[in-house]
């Protein structure tokens, strides 16, 4: 029951987009109190409780209060009930309950982070041996600063240029990343509420990034994962709209990061690939138009894994196959160079696979459920470098970029990750070599914060274990099938350039 009223809850949060409405979350809020902790008062210590009451405090002290104060003595509905003399007394009782609650909030907020939050100490280096791979780090951010752009700009000092342009400049020039007229991809994680998806503050930046392009930015932004429609913190898998997410402000979902751009009139749309991962699709080229996944029946010797891929038409009208570019239904034909992935996963441990980071997050591009019942389930084959093979065989990240903020050292824990359990230690880090990112993120970030909270169990999340089975096992086995297609990676540090920016 619990459950189904949390759903409610989320749906009606998502259709009245309350968050943006301060008035009706402060009304909302107090229905929501009266409802949930009237038949049980010892709910009233709860989370969303406390959060409610605190939406009523600023509820009652911006608007009723106020209203009726400022109401005119001689109304008849004054004279008749004593409305000043009995209820205004009675507001401001539940309002000095409330700003006792907002104190209380505010000062265990600051207890916890001091208990969460750490410090790591990133050092720069260049790399002894060529080709190498450079790995560009924020150290400091708490992810609605300007952390992403400083990323941008010290990946620019370092001659990664994030912007694609015919002229050079500051961040651009012929060989940048990311075209003025390109569909860009963002892949988050959205299976998890709490810290258990990619910072809202993070992915908001960064499209902000992408729409200031210095050409004038006139493509489409899509924000897309497949949560698998299974598992995650609902049951059911992943969602845009969770009310408690991974940002300052918790109640900033993807979906109310989307809205904020639409109402600029932006092209920035969501594409939940959860709603299509059961169906079965051909290619636009075999003339099927519809939205779905496009699995190879064929099983890849090495890995085991039926490569499968999302195939969808955007909000704004876009034909996107993940795989083969952006489709073009009058010219029959695919831009390729015209779609750009950046795969933006949050660090954290995983209780089978050690790590979620970059190549572990090629999981929310495949469907596991089709894959499963055609008898090659695309999770079974993560130890086995399947997702490497993901990786080649479909469309390889343009970008790398790690969400650090907070992370779950917890070895096992993961992937779900309440507050609780996140340990903050406020990085962004960025890379084209996802296998690099990936180790280096682990070595020096997700183990030293877990070697720093005295956690156990460390050998499941050392990069440097090649024990069969653990993480660095797996990575290894997924970079050998990066390099068979001819990319540069690598899990060698003497061949890893790390350049940082500290806030």
């Amino acid at each position: 029951m619990k459950v189904l009223i949390g759903k409610i809850f989320e749906k009606i949060l998502s259709a009245c987009k309350l968050n943006e409405n301060s008035f009706m979350l402060g009304l909302f809020s107090l229905l929501w109190l009266i409802l949930r902790t009237g038949t049980k008062p010892s709910r009233i210590v709860y989370p969303c409780q406390r959060t409610a009451a605190v939406n009523i405090y600023l509820w009652l002290t911006t608007y009723m209060i106020p209203f009726l104060h400022a109401l005119p003595n001689k109304m008849l509905i004054l004279r008749k009930y004593d409305l000043k003399r009995r209820v205004l007394p009675a507001l401001l009782a539940v309002a000095i309950v409330g700003g006792s609650i907002v104190l209380w909030e505010a000062y265990e907020s600051i207890r916890e982070r001091e208990k969460r939050e750490i410090g790591l100490k990133i050092v720069g280096k260049i790399a002894k041996f060529e080709p190498a791979s450079s790995i560009y780090v924020v150290n400091g951010t708490k992810g609605n600063d300007d952390g992403i752009p400083r990323l941008i700009d010290l990946m620019g000092e370092h001659g990664l240029l994030f912007y694609k342009s015919s002229k050079y400049g500051k961040n651009k020039g012929p060989e940048g990343l990311i075209s003025r007229d390109d569909v860009v991809i963002i892949k988050v994680n959205s299976q998890w509420n709490e810290r258990g998806g990619t910072n809202t503050d993070l992915v908001k930046a960064l499209i902000q990034v992408i729409l200031d392009h210095p050409d004038g930015f006139v493509g489409e932004i899509v924000v897309a994962d497949n949560g698998q429609a299974q598992y995650g913190s609902a049951g059911s898998g992943g969602s845009f709209s969770w009310s408690r997410n991974n940002a300052e402000n918790i109640s900033q979902s993807i979906q109310s990061v989307i809205d904020f751009f639409a109402g600029k009139n932006y092209k920035v749309s969501a594409y939940l690939w959860d709603t299509i991962t059961t169906k079965k699709v051909s290619e636009y080229f075999e003339g099927d138009m519809e939205d779905g996944y496009v699995v190879n029946a064929t099983v890849n010797p090495r890995t085991g894994i039926m490569v499968s891929y999302p195939k969808f038409r955007t909000k704004f009208g876009a034909y996107i196959s993940f795989k083969y570019g952006v489709w073009d239904p009058k010219a029959k034909t695919y831009y390729s160079d015209k779609l750009k992935v950046i795969n933006f996963p949050v660090l954290k441990t995983h209780s089978i696979y050690g790590v979620t980071a970059c190549v572990k997050h090629y999981m929310g591009v495949v469907s596991d459920k089709l894959t499963a019942m055609l008898g090659a389930r695309a999770h079974n084959t993560v130890g086995k470098g399947g997702m490497g093979t993901e990786m080649v065989k479909t469309r390889f990240p343009t970008l790398n970029i790690i969400d650090a903020i907070w992370i779950n050292a917890i070895p096992k824990g993961g992937p779900s990750t309440s507050y609780g359990e996140a340990t903050r230690v406020n990085i962004v880090a960025a890379s084209v070599d996802p296998v690099a990112l990936d180790y280096w993120a682990t070595k020096h970030i997700l183990l030293e914060a877990a070697r720093i909270k005295g956690y156990s169990g460390l050998d499941s999340i050392d990069p440097d274990n090649n024990e069969s089975g653990s993480f660095g096992y797996w990575l290894k086995l997924s970079m050998e099938e990066i390099k068979r297609a001819g990319y540069q990676v690598t899990a060698d540090e003497d061949y890893m350039s790390v350049y940082v920016y500290n806030l």
